[in-house]
Order: C-alpha cells, then structure tokens, then sequence
C-alpha cells in the first residue's frame, strides 16, 4: 500500500475512534486514541499468526514502511511544538522561569542517572549483561517528559495555573536537554567517542543554545511580516512557515529544531498575537492551530498504538519493560522532589505540586522516536538485539504513561483545585455570598 494512501487512511480511522468516545468511552481523546490502537494492533497480531489474514498482512507491511523516527523527529514534531507553544503564557512562564529551567535541566540529568545505576543494578540481578553506558542511554530517552503528551493531556483537564505552566514549560524545553544528553552517551555508546566536558558544552552550546536563538530570529522575522501584512490569509500563511521551512533549516544547521519551535510560538502566541493580528485574525490563528494540534495528536497516537504491530514481541522484553515502570516513576519522583525541597524556601507552592509533576510527567513518541534510532545488530544481550530490546522496554513504559497515568492524573487535579478553593480568605467568601445573594435577590 501507498505510504501515503496508508497514512491518510490512518487518519480517518483516528478520527473515527475520537468520534465514537465522545458517545462510548467518554475518555480523554488521546487516551482513547493509544488504547484502541492498542487493541487494533492486538486484533492484527491475532490475525496474522493464527488466520494469515490478506488484510492484516498488508497493514502490518505497511506499518513496517513507516519511519517512525524521521516522521515525528523530522516533521510532525514541528507542528506540534509550535502549536503548543503558542498557548503558553509569557507572564506565567517568566514568573515560574527558574523552577522550569531547574527542572528541565537538573531533574532530567538527575533522572538520567538515577535510571541509568538502577537499570544496570536490575538487570545484573536478573542475569541481563548490559554494560553501564547503554543502561544510562535508556536512562537518556526516557527521562524527559514528552511535550506531546504532556500538552494533549494536561492542558485539557484545567490544572492550576501555577502546575500547568510548570508541567508545560518543563515538557517544552527539556526536550532539548534530554536530545543533548541522549547524542552524547550515543556517542559513547556506539563511535567510541570519549566524554569529555569540552565536547558536552560546545554540543549544547550548538544544539540548545543555537536553537533557542533560531528561534527568536524566525519569531522576529515572522512578527516583521505579519505586522505589515493586510491579509490575514498571508499572516496564517507565515505563521505556517515556521515549523515547515523554519524547522527543516533549523535541522540542517544542526541545531534543535524542537527549542527553535517553542521560543518561536511563545513569542509569537504573546507578542505578534496582541500586536500584529486583528480580532478576526486572532480568532483565526487559534482555531487553525487548535485544529492542525488535534489532527496530527490524533495521527501520532494512533501510530504509537500501532508500533506494536512490528514489534516482535516477547515475554522477557515485556516483563523488564513492567520492571521499568516503577523505576522510572521513582526516578522522576525524586528529581522533582528534590530541587521543590529548595523551591520551597523562597515560594508557597501547591501542595501537590510534586504527585502531579510526577504522575503528569508523561512520556510519548519522542521517547520511542530516540529508541527507534538505536541501530540494529550493533549489539546483543543474552541473545537479544539491545536494539530490540530497548525498542520494548520503552513501548511499554510509553503505553502505561499515557493510558495508565493519563486516564488517573485526574483527581490528583481535581484535589489541587479543591485544596486551592479551601485556601480562599473567609472574609472575601463571605463578601462573595452577600454579592451573589443580593444578585439572586434582585433577579428575583
């Protein structure tokens, strides 16, 4: 089948599946979206092994001919970033902004680690000799939390301000963080390259600060335009420029593309948006975005869910991925719990802050997108391909993620608002009431 009949047929179905939760499951959409593409895949596997379904064949061939990894790293990824950055709040982000580069940095090296010793510990335990450095490379892909995920899921379920920007803001940049750290233990790993402090700065010198300044140079030129635009199909049209053109040079410059993305929609989400576009304009900038967002999350899901259907399967992969699960919840736990220990001497935070940092800090396709980019038959484990391994054991842990602790973060948010609501100054309650029952008295 035609990669590209095959993609758009996908996306018919993903659209489906979002129509019939809003009557069925009544879940969040991309939770809904994972979990019947998890069961599709399921329905497949069945079909191909036991009936040697003609149709389920050529799906599963045709799933083999999708490049996971170029098609979000290389292009879905932009768009997405882009549309989620433009939601952001600039004068949340600045008041939060030490909290979030704290964490985007330090809570990722921090996880990195702490997964990494703890993997390798495991997996000696249980006969699996893996050297250290590919144990810290797992621990490189899936520490960062998936801006993807995150913002399909928590930006739905109206979190406290001060969380949300928290849990956004982080899941935007520490993407970048996390590519840098993931590029320098690959190249430890599998060219021989030998660390060195040097090399790490210059890398994400060149990488993360290099994005960040693409960034503001697209941002700047694209606000330059729009303001002297009187079209605002052209003004639409500019701001699509960014994560198509804007985001492919930025990944032949070898810098990050994805930081170069947020910094471009923060800006212009907060600056362009209130100077450069009218009412119209505004409202037509927010709708095409919201849209383009929900139509690739529903894609990219459903494509996570899929993954499965090459994937080849077993029970030692799965039950270390069920291992794994634990362990990096842990992991994030205490790289968030530490650095709050020293936030909290300067600033009042929610009190459950940490829980819904931790429990929201989903991770998504970016985590698969860097496992898919290990290569294959470099080396084997116990007669496994550490590829293959890998691969397995971060699917597992992406699926429970999204499925697992997307569908139940929930009521961790719901306590926050509550506990928020008790906090409310008894006099201003008070006046609140005598307001809304002399309203009711003159209604009447």
């Amino acid at each position: 089948m035609n990669l590209w009949y095959f993609l758009c047929f996908l996306s018919a179905v993903a659209i489906f599946i979002a129509f019939a939760n809003q009557y069925l499951l009544k879940l969040q959409t991309t939770i809904a979206i994972t979990t019947g593409s998890v069961v599709m895949s399921l329905v497949l596997m069945a079909a191909i092994k036991f009936s040697g379904n003609g149709l389920a064949e050529s799906i599963g061939s045709a799933m083999e001919g999708v490049n996971f990894n170029l098609l979000l790293l290389k292009g879905m990824l932009g768009f997405l970033l882009f549309a989620g950055a433009l939601e952001i709040d600039l004068h949340l982000l600045r008041r939060q902004r030490w909290e979030i580069a704290i964490m985007a940095l330090g809570s990722t090296l921090i996880s990195t680690f702490i997964i990494g010793y703890a993997s390798y510990w495991l997996l000696q335990l249980l006969g699996w000799d893996l050297s250290l450095i590919y144990c810290m490379l797992f621990g490189a892909l899936i520490s960062p939390t998936d801006p993807i995920a995150v913002l399909a899921i928590i930006k739905k379920m109206n979190a406290p301000d001060n969380i949300s920007v928290q849990v956004e803001g982080e899941s935007l940049f520490n993407d970048g963080v996390g590519l840098v750290v993931f590029t320098t233990i690959f190249a430890v790993a599998f060219s021989g390259e030998e660390a060195t402090a040097g090399g790490i700065i210059e890398l994400f010198m060149v990488d993360a600060v290099g994005g960040i300044i693409f960034g503001a140079v697209l941002a700047a030129i694209a606000h330059w335009l729009i303001c002297r635009s009187n079209d605002s199909s052209i003004e639409l049209l500019i701001t699509l420029c960014i994560p198509t053109a804007g985001y492919a040079l930025a990944n032949m410059l070898d810098i990050s593309g994805p930081l170069a993305m947020v910094v471009a929609g923060i800006v212009i989400g907060n600056v362009t948006r209130s100077v450069g576009f009218s009412e119209h304009s505004k409202h037509t900038l927010s709708h095409f975005w919201h849209t383009v967002d929900a139509f690739l999350n529903a894609l990219l899901f459903l494509l996570i869910g899929l993954l499965l259907v090459v994937m080849p399967v077993t029970w030692g992969e799965f039950g270390l991925g069920l291992l794994m699960i634990p362990l990096v919840l842990l992991a994030r736990f205490i790289s968030i719990a530490l650095p709050y220990m020293g936030f909290r001497r300067f600033r009042k935070y929610d009190a459950h802050s940490v829980k819904i940092l931790t429990w929201g800090g989903l991770r998504g396709g970016l985590a698969l997108a860097m496992a898919a980019s290990i290569p294959e038959g470099k080396l084997m484990v116990n007669g496994v391909d550490y590829h293959t391994m890998i691969l397995m054991i971060t699917y597992v842990v992406v699926i429970f993620s999204i499925v697992v602790q997307g569908s139940t973060i929930a009521p961790m948010i719901e306590r926050s608002i509550e506990a928020g609501r008790e906090k409310i100054d008894p006099d201003f309650q008070r006046a609140e009431d005598a307001v809304s029952k002399l309203s009711h008295s003159v209604g009447k």
